[in-house]
């Protein structure tokens, strides 16, 4: 029980976060075409992030793919920021990034049992 109400409240603080890039959306629009279109999908992720707090059961592979997203867009800016291809301060949207990712793994609901039976059914029935 605690773990899914953590499991809610970490999508619910996840996805407004990602949903308040809106604004440097607009500001980057037309100054960095590139960082706008990478933060209109994390605006878009954001909200299905905020819906998923729902039901995070039925919403695994939204929380697994940002979860796994997270830890390569960390690692990506990780090594630009060591490369020195961007500002050192970069780093601290690594720690965070890591974090995100972290927290859904950690919480990351569990299969649920009529999909572990079905499956197995599923294969038996195959045979």
């Amino acid at each position: 029980m605690y773990r899914e109400r953590a499991m809610k409240v970490v999508l619910v603080l996840v996805g407004l976060l990602f949903i308040a890039l809106v604004y440097p959306l607009t500001v980057f629009f037309s100054q960095a075409p590139a960082l706008a279109m990478q933060f209109s999908l994390y605006v878009t992720l954001g909200i299905f992030l905020f819906l998923a707090a729902r039901n995070p059961s039925a919403h695994r592979s939204l929380i697994a793919f940002t979860a796994w997203s997270s830890f390569a867009h960390a690692a990506v800016m990780g090594t630009q920021a060591f490369l020195k291809l961007i500002q050192r301060g970069e780093l601290i949207g690594s720690a965070v990034l890591i974090i995100i990712g972290v927290a859904l793994i950690a919480l990351a609901p569990a299969k649920q049992r009529s999909e572990q039976v079905s499956g197995g059914l599923a294969l038996h029935n195959e045979r």
